[in-house]
Protein backbone atom coordinates (compact mmCIF):
# COMPACT_ATOMS: atom_id res chain seq x y z
CA UNK A 1 0.00 0.00 0.00
CA UNK A 2 1.97 3.68 -0.60
CA UNK A 3 1.24 6.39 1.39
CA UNK A 4 -0.55 9.27 -0.12
CA UNK A 5 1.62 11.90 1.45
CA UNK A 6 3.34 14.15 -0.83
CA UNK A 7 7.34 14.57 -0.54
CA UNK A 8 7.89 18.30 0.15
CA UNK A 9 11.37 19.94 -0.57
CA UNK A 10 13.10 20.28 2.91
CA UNK A 11 13.45 23.21 4.76
CA UNK A 12 16.48 25.75 5.50
CA UNK A 13 17.72 24.71 8.55
CA UNK A 14 18.56 27.29 11.15
CA UNK A 15 22.23 27.10 11.23
CA UNK A 16 22.38 29.17 14.76
CA UNK A 17 20.00 26.60 16.42
CA UNK A 18 21.55 23.39 15.06
CA UNK A 19 25.18 24.93 16.35
CA UNK A 20 23.40 25.23 19.61
CA UNK A 21 22.00 21.76 19.95
CA UNK A 22 24.41 19.67 18.08
CA UNK A 23 26.71 17.03 19.64
CA UNK A 24 29.18 17.11 16.20
CA UNK A 25 29.02 20.94 16.44
CA UNK A 26 30.22 21.32 20.10
CA UNK A 27 32.75 18.02 19.92
CA UNK A 28 36.22 19.26 19.67
CA UNK A 29 36.99 16.98 16.89
CA UNK A 30 34.10 18.39 14.42
CA UNK A 31 36.85 18.48 11.53
CA UNK A 32 37.82 15.28 11.79
CA UNK A 33 34.31 13.76 12.18
CA UNK A 34 33.07 15.87 9.34
CA UNK A 35 36.15 14.89 7.02
CA UNK A 36 35.92 11.18 7.82
CA UNK A 37 32.07 11.52 6.34
CA UNK A 38 32.74 13.09 3.23
CA UNK A 39 35.51 10.61 3.14
CA UNK A 40 32.76 7.63 3.29
CA UNK A 41 33.70 6.39 6.65
CA UNK A 42 30.84 4.53 8.43
CA UNK A 43 28.66 7.08 10.47
CA UNK A 44 28.33 4.28 13.22
CA UNK A 45 31.56 4.14 13.26
CA UNK A 46 32.37 7.58 13.86
CA UNK A 47 29.29 7.64 16.41
CA UNK A 48 31.28 4.48 18.21
CA UNK A 49 34.97 6.28 17.91
CA UNK A 50 33.81 9.81 18.82
CA UNK A 51 31.54 8.82 21.66
CA UNK A 52 28.44 10.63 19.93
CA UNK A 53 24.89 9.76 21.10
CA UNK A 54 23.84 7.95 17.61
CA UNK A 55 24.62 8.19 14.28
CA UNK A 56 21.67 10.23 13.48
CA UNK A 57 23.22 13.30 14.85
CA UNK A 58 25.93 12.61 12.40
CA UNK A 59 23.39 12.64 10.09
CA UNK A 60 21.72 15.88 11.25
CA UNK A 61 24.82 17.39 11.04
CA UNK A 62 25.58 16.41 7.61
CA UNK A 63 22.33 17.92 6.26
CA UNK A 64 22.57 20.87 8.24
CA UNK A 65 25.98 22.18 6.59
CA UNK A 66 25.77 20.44 3.01
CA UNK A 67 28.26 17.57 3.41
CA UNK A 68 26.46 15.20 1.61
CA UNK A 69 27.30 16.78 -1.76
CA UNK A 70 30.91 16.67 -0.92
CA UNK A 71 30.27 13.24 0.44
CA UNK A 72 28.68 12.63 -2.80
CA UNK A 73 31.16 14.60 -5.06
CA UNK A 74 34.40 12.20 -3.60
CA UNK A 75 33.09 9.04 -4.55
CA UNK A 76 36.24 8.18 -5.64
CA UNK A 77 37.34 7.73 -1.68
CA UNK A 78 34.51 5.36 -1.69
CA UNK A 79 35.81 3.57 -4.48
CA UNK A 80 39.55 2.93 -3.17
CA UNK A 81 38.14 1.98 -0.05
CA UNK A 82 36.60 -1.02 -1.62
CA UNK A 83 40.32 -1.65 -4.44
CA UNK A 84 42.11 -1.59 -1.68
CA UNK A 85 40.88 -4.24 0.72
CA UNK A 86 40.82 -6.39 -2.00
CA UNK A 87 42.90 -8.77 -0.49
CA UNK A 88 41.28 -8.59 2.83
CA UNK A 89 37.95 -9.72 1.56
CA UNK A 90 35.58 -12.70 -0.21
CA UNK A 91 34.88 -10.59 -3.47
CA UNK A 92 34.79 -11.90 -6.74
CA UNK A 93 36.92 -10.67 -9.70
CA UNK A 94 34.53 -9.32 -11.79
CA UNK A 95 33.63 -7.08 -8.92
CA UNK A 96 37.10 -5.56 -8.35
CA UNK A 97 37.08 -4.66 -11.91
CA UNK A 98 33.90 -2.93 -12.23
CA UNK A 99 35.52 -1.14 -8.80
CA UNK A 100 38.26 -0.17 -10.59
CA UNK A 101 36.30 0.79 -13.91
CA UNK A 102 33.93 2.61 -12.02
CA UNK A 103 36.92 4.68 -10.37
CA UNK A 104 38.84 5.53 -13.86
CA UNK A 105 35.74 7.10 -14.84
CA UNK A 106 35.24 9.40 -11.99
CA UNK A 107 37.27 13.03 -12.00
CA UNK A 108 38.49 14.81 -9.54
CA UNK A 109 35.61 16.92 -9.25
CA UNK A 110 33.21 13.48 -8.57
CA UNK A 111 31.58 13.60 -12.19
CA UNK A 112 30.89 10.33 -14.71
CA UNK A 113 33.26 11.35 -17.42
CA UNK A 114 32.80 8.12 -20.30
CA UNK A 115 35.85 8.80 -22.24
CA UNK A 116 34.65 7.33 -25.92
CA UNK A 117 35.86 9.71 -27.87
CA UNK A 118 38.66 8.17 -30.43
CA UNK A 119 41.09 9.65 -32.42
CA UNK A 120 42.33 8.75 -35.70
CA UNK A 121 46.25 10.28 -35.77
CA UNK A 122 46.83 8.89 -39.31
CA UNK A 123 43.89 11.83 -40.24
CA UNK A 124 45.57 14.42 -37.95
CA UNK A 125 49.13 13.47 -39.63
CA UNK A 126 47.20 14.07 -43.27
CA UNK A 127 45.65 17.23 -42.49
CA UNK A 128 49.54 18.51 -41.30
CA UNK A 129 51.10 20.91 -44.11
CA UNK A 130 54.34 20.17 -45.63
CA UNK A 131 55.77 22.61 -43.79
CA UNK A 132 54.23 20.70 -40.37
CA UNK A 133 55.46 17.47 -41.09
CA UNK A 134 59.17 18.85 -41.68
CA UNK A 135 59.15 20.28 -38.56
CA UNK A 136 57.98 16.97 -36.84
CA UNK A 137 60.51 14.40 -39.07
CA UNK A 138 63.70 17.49 -38.23
CA UNK A 139 62.66 17.95 -34.42
CA UNK A 140 59.66 15.60 -33.12
CA UNK A 141 58.17 19.19 -33.21
CA UNK A 142 53.74 18.77 -33.51
CA UNK A 143 51.50 21.85 -34.67
CA UNK A 144 49.78 23.51 -31.93
CA UNK A 145 46.91 22.80 -33.45
CA UNK A 146 47.95 18.98 -33.22
CA UNK A 147 48.05 18.64 -29.48
CA UNK A 148 44.96 20.54 -29.07
CA UNK A 149 42.90 18.13 -30.90
CA UNK A 150 44.25 15.16 -29.09
CA UNK A 151 44.02 16.65 -25.45
CA UNK A 152 40.95 17.39 -26.15
CA UNK A 153 39.73 13.95 -26.05
CA UNK A 154 41.27 13.82 -22.42
CA UNK A 155 38.12 14.79 -20.78
CA UNK A 156 37.66 17.70 -18.01
CA UNK A 157 41.34 19.07 -17.51
CA UNK A 158 42.74 15.81 -17.00
CA UNK A 159 46.15 15.14 -18.44
CA UNK A 160 47.01 12.12 -20.20
CA UNK A 161 48.66 9.42 -18.63
CA UNK A 162 49.30 7.47 -21.27
CA UNK A 163 53.33 8.76 -21.81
Amino acid sequence: MKSSKKTEPAKPVNRGRHERNCTVCAHPQRAEIEQRFIAWESPAVLKWEFKLADRSSIYRHAHAFGLFEKRKRNVRAALEKIIERVGEVDITAAAVVSAIQAYAKINAQGQWVDRTEHVNLNELFDRMSKEELEAYAANGELPGWFTQTVSATVGDGEEDESD
